[in-house]
């Protein structure tokens, strides 16, 4: 059960891949944040010549007084208009775009152009290390669980793909440990070998077993975290000799298969595993 770090200390707007097609979030946030940047740049005259006039106040500079007011006021004007075309102009509907799937379809194109692969499944998204879910009724995106608001696709998918570089903070040994033990007492409950084939599902069912725990901790964060523990090499741990050998054959093309994506893109699919005893512990007794 790993934790993927995404960086939240970084809100810079990045110039997305591709031209942006007409009624995109992305194309009506570029054209908010033009407006807004054409007010910006009205308040700060304004304010500079109300600074003006306060010195020319200050001092008795009265045609200088006069000027700095008067140059005031026109700005002020502007800023007043450049507020209200944007306050007017943005009219997005954000619910209706994320509810529809357009959102979605948007950021899957946006990753695309960058070079990263963002995948769908069921109602999450897998960009790996990290797991997204959209929530509409909130207006936001849960990234591992952490939700941002941070939705304009060109900065999401920068966010995504630094946290693609640093890679995962995943503890595989307490994984293993916690994967062995859901195993061995599904072997010790039925009739089973001690290192018979056990699926990787009903593993994740006796993980997830108390009340509440499956929506604390999905499949598809499962299948994350055991191509994580793959990549890691790790097969045994210091709290037992038994090893862990993992099992496809033909149940990766049936029922059970648990499916994530890779650091590649590429689909990695687990469907069973066994802890046997380590031959080499044995042939030392």
């Amino acid at each position: 059960m790993s934790q993927v770090a995404v960086d939240e200390s970084n809100n810079d707007v990045v110039t997305p891949a591709g031209a942006e097609a007409p009624g995109t979030l992305e194309a009506a946030l570029g054209e908010a944040e033009r407006e807004v940047e054409a007010a910006l740049r009205s308040a700060t005259t304004t304010a500079r010549e109300l600074k003006r006039a306060l010195g020319a106040a200050r001092t008795g500079q009265v045609r200088d007084l006069r000027k700095a007011l008067s140059a005031a006021r026109s700005a002020a004007a502007g800023l007043a208009e450049n507020t209200t075309a944007v306050a007017d102009g943005f009219h997005f509907d954000e619910h209706e775009y994320l509810t529809s799937g357009g959102y979605v379809k948007e950021l899957l194109a946006e990753a695309e152009a960058r070079g990263l692969v963002i995948v769908e499944d069921d109602d999450q998204l897998l960009c790996y290390p990290s797991l997204l879910r959209v929530l509409p009724s909130d207006t936001a995106i849960e990234i591992d669980k952490v939700r941002d608001r941070r939705l304009r696709p060109s900065v999401l998918v920068s966010v995504l793909a630094r946290a693609q570089e640093r890679g995962p903070r995943f503890k595989a040994e307490a994984f293993l440990d916690s994967l062995r033990s859901a195993y061995e007492l599904l072997t010790s409950g039925a009739d089973k070998r001690a290192d018979a084939v056990v699926r990787l599902v009903d593993i994740w069912s006796v993980l997830t077993m108390l009340p509440g725990q499956r929506a604390q901790y999905s499949k598809q964060e499962f299948a994350r975290d055991l191509y994580l523990l793959d990549q890691s090499g790790l097969t045994r741990s210091a709290r037992s000799p038994r090893v862990l050998r993992w099992a496809a054959s033909t149940g990766t093309k049936g029922s059970g298969t648990l499916v994530t994506v890779a650091r590649s893109g590429q689909q990695q699919r687990y469907w069973g595993v066994s802890f046997a005893p380590d031959p080499a512990a044995q042939e030392q007794q």
